[in-house]
């Protein structure tokens, strides 16, 4: 293995990525001064994983400081032109609860908390106290994890494995009433714990529409699923979203995996993005991108295999095949760099990242529709001077499907079915026909 060292972004220097960031936070005796000038915006929030090492620089500099404290760092987030966060809200009083929300209205910016789940009756009273904050926030969804550590490091076995996941469903039935209640959805992340057959038949021994999951785009190519048909699987149950590209390449034990800038690794994000948007129109994603050393995923070791006697060879093939042809380039070597040049690289790797979103995710498309009781000669609605935002008669997704249906005869209100708990219909629980532009 080489250690070559990876730019955060081939077209934005080191120099020229700390600058920005310098822009839009500086740190004085402890506090942080936000900017006014805050860079062009995406709909893309930040994880606060992502921002761990400027974290732990910051607190060296004054113990008392926390970036992580929820309104703090989603006004981190917002000067660094992210559409929002995900981070731990714990229980918040009113003032703190008021505070948030109105930042939050303020610039459009999307919350989402992170909880642990309840471990047994006697940890719901906290666990229902965090769902209350997570609800008077209005958060999109609260992501939680079930199994403990990487499957592969954290069970010698498949029976240690199977009384993980017994305990897991314990503490989900026991969250099951409380997110309910609160009306809050709680997002389990698949987190290289359950392959994909496993966090499904999960889903569905639930069976409420309160439960789901945290979509990472990444986790799952450890445990030998398909990259893509795991999104496919997942969508529909998506409630949040760990979007996140991977850096692979072999080793003599298996193969490394990598977070590394969206864009510059082994995944095709635009392929994820349009599978997570067709199944939720709505979700707003959030950038996970952890700077630390590869990961190394031991899929040639006895010990991985002993936690997954199940799996096939042909997944195993498939994965290696994937590997091997779409190797990373090089990898970033992030544990021998000082402190500050790990904050430096971290800073630069979430800046590159956002420029991509930036630049892949645009907020407003157009469609050209002609015949079957369409207007001829109009055009309906607009987006600012850069083709980036709507800005007036705007028509979301679902309105396009329901007028389309509307053409067809179909009335999208009445396309109704029951699954899971909850009705589903074609337009979700969305959509209005745009009478405007039919004859």
């Amino acid at each position: 293995m080489t250690n070559d060292r990876l730019e955060a972004d081939p077209t934005m220097t080191r120099r020229a990525a700390m600058g920005a960031i310098a822009s839009a936070v500086t740190v004085m005796s402890g506090s942080v001064v936000f900017a006014t000038d805050t860079p062009k915006r995406t709909s893309l929030g930040l994880v606060a994983y992502n921002c761990g090492i400027r974290r732990k620089w910051m607190q060296q500099r004054d113990p008392k400081f926390d970036l992580f404290e929820p309104l703090t760092f989603l006004k981190h987030c917002h000067c660094l032109g992210a559409g929002g966060m995900q981070t731990s809200l714990g229980v918040l009083d009113a003032a703190r609860v008021k505070s948030l929300k109105e930042f939050a209205a303020e610039h459009s910016l999307c919350v989402d908390g992170i909880v642990n789940p309840p471990k047994d009756d006697g940890d719901l009273a906290r666990f229902e106290a965090e769902i209350r904050t997570a609800a008077e926030v209005g958060v999109q969804a609260v992501r939680t994890v079930v199994m403990p550590g990487r499957r592969y490091e954290q069970f010698k076995s498949l029976s240690e494995v199977r009384e993980a996941e017994a305990r897991a469903q314990k503490m989900l039935e026991l969250a099951a009433p409380i997110v309910t209640k609160h009306r809050v959805k709680l997002a389990v992340e698949n987190h290289k714990d359950q392959r994909i057959d496993e966090r499904l038949a999960l889903y569905k021994h639930l069976n409420c529409e309160f439960i789901g999951a945290t979509v990472d785009t990444g986790n799952s190519f450890a445990l030998l699923d398909d990259p893509y048909g795991v999104i496919e699987a997942l969508a529909p149950y998506a409630f949040a979203v760990h979007f996140k590209d991977q850096a692979l390449r072999e080793y003599e034990q298996g193969f490394l995996l990598a977070d590394i800038p969206l864009g510059q690794g082994s995944f095709d994000m635009q392929r994820i993005a349009a599978i997570l948007k067709r199944a939720k129109p709505d979700i707003r994603m959030m950038l996970e991108l952890i700077t630390r050393d590869p990961l190394k995923v031991t899929c040639l070791s006895d010990q991985f295999w002993a936690t997954m006697p199940q799996v096939s060879g042909v997944d195993l093939a498939r994965t290696l095949r994937f590997v091997r042809e779409h190797p990373a380039k090089t990898l970033q070597e992030v544990g021998s760099l000082p402190l500050e040049k790990q904050v430096e690289l971290e800073d630069a790797n979430i800046a590159a990242s956002l420029k991509y979103a930036r630049e892949h995710q645009p907020e407003s498309f157009c469609a050209w529709m002609a015949g079957g009781g369409v207007r001829g000669g109009l055009m309906h609605g607009e987006t600012d001077e850069f083709g980036f935002r709507p800005v007036s008669s705007k028509v979301h997704l679902h309105d396009l499907h329901a007028t389309i249906l509307h053409l067809l005869g179909l009335d999208h209100l009445k396309l109704t079915w029951r699954h899971l708990g909850r009705d589903f219909r074609l337009t979700d629980v969305y959509g209005e026909v745009v009478r405007e532009i039919l004859t």
